[in-house]
């Protein structure tokens, strides 16, 4: 079983709010969650971001892989390190054509 640490969105139109859940990867993205890790609200200024440390680390420990998003917000919470990338490499090579 894949087993991901991700956003499940909530609230009502326009007026989203996420929670940071631990969830089997196969799952909706609304579907039954293991464990709820904290939650997002990013309609006020700055984000409001609320992370149960302990229950994330003990997560991590455990194999649980976060998505980017989720990633981003563990390291400014101070949960994980930031890592030299956080996403794959972008490139610009563009092929030139032969004249």
């Amino acid at each position: 079983m894949a087993v991901k640490m991700r956003l499940t969105r909530m609230g009502d139109k326009k007026s989203p709010f996420y929670r940071i859940v631990v969830i089997d990867s196969r799952k909706a993205r609304s579907g039954e969650y293991i464990d709820k890790i904290g939650y997002v609200n990013p309609l006020k200024t700055p984000a409001e971001v609320n992370i149960d440390i302990e229950k994330a680390k003990d997560w991590l420990s455990k194999g649980v892989q976060p998505t980017e998003t989720v990633k981003s917000y563990l390291v400014g919470a101070g949960v994980i390190e930031k890592s030299e990338k956080l996403s794959a490499p972008k490139t610009n090579d563009k092929k030139k054509k032969k004249d």
